[in-house]
């Protein structure tokens, strides 16, 4: 039963960034409408999936690298929702989609054996530190979304600016709420706040980048492409910390 919502939300999402990208072209509402219906049956599939999933298992399903990949996929496809009622900005919208769709593809590459906790894994801190990191990254996906629009185009680039900079903020207090529960946890289940872990490593760095930016914005001025350019470092620097160090660096975070 479990793999039928994640084929649901493939489809949902898939179809949602068809309409999205045909009510660029076409300029008709009801492509838009169609295009929002699937965002949410596509993020409502992932919301079933998750919780029959931690039914299944017993346990938050947060724990691997294919539990972690769904989760961004939802989150994503949850942000991409509320900025599109927000904005209404077609190509954000569907570029967004199509970031939802291609992060849960890569989840059917993963494998999906539900297997049970690591000891260092068995604390309420897991919920907490997964999820506000997740919520991070989604915001901070939709801010580079932003600017990498914002830099194809000369049309509301004040508008796109606005976004990338409020979610980026957003994403970035997330971003260190997450630091600061892993801490937490790590102290927990390890004996210390910080040992200095790859994932740890390249968490600092990726805050270090976007606290730069927020720096840059308030007190140097930057805005439009500048800003833009400084958000897509960190968002490469997000997705390294995120899956390259997975996978390129051995650590305390290798079970991800």
């Amino acid at each position: 039963m479990l793999p039928v919502y994640l084929n649901i939300s493939f489809a949902a999402y898939f179809l949602s960034m068809f309409f999205y990208f045909a009510a660029l072209f076409f300029k008709h509402k009801a492509l838009s409408l169609a295009a929002r219906i699937f965002l949410c049956l596509g993020v409502a599939g992932l919301t079933a999936y998750m919780l029959l999933r931690w039914q299944v298992a017993q346990r938050p399903p947060l724990s691997n690298m294919f539990e972690s990949v769904v989760l961004f996929a939802w989150v994503v496809g949850l942000a991409g929702f509320f900025i599109d009622m927000r904005y209404r900005l077609k190509i954000l919208a569907a570029l967004v989609s199509a970031l939802s769709l291609l992060t849960l593809g890569i989840s059917f590459l993963l494998d999906k054996e539900i297997v049970p906790l690591l000891p260092a894994l068995k604390s309420n801190w897991l919920t907490i530190h997964v999820l506000t990191c997740f919520i991070g990254y989604a915001a901070l996906t939709v801010g580079f979304v932003a600017s990498v629009v914002l830099l194809l185009t000369d049309e509301k680039t004040d508008i796109l600016d606005a976004i990338s900079h409020k979610t980026i903020a957003f994403g970035f207090l997330f971003l260190t709420l997450g630091i600061v529960s892993g801490a937490v946890w790590a102290n927990s289940a390890w004996g210390t706040y910080w040992s200095w872990d790859p994932k740890e490593t390249w968490s600092l760095i990726t805050w270090f980048i976007y606290a730069i930016y927020l720096h840059a914005r308030f007190r140097r001025g930057w805005k439009g492409k500048k800003a833009a350019w400084f958000s897509i470092i960190g968002f490469l620097a997000m997705l390294f910390t995120y899956f390259g160090v997975n996978y390129l660096l051995r650590g305390l975070h290798s079970y991800a």
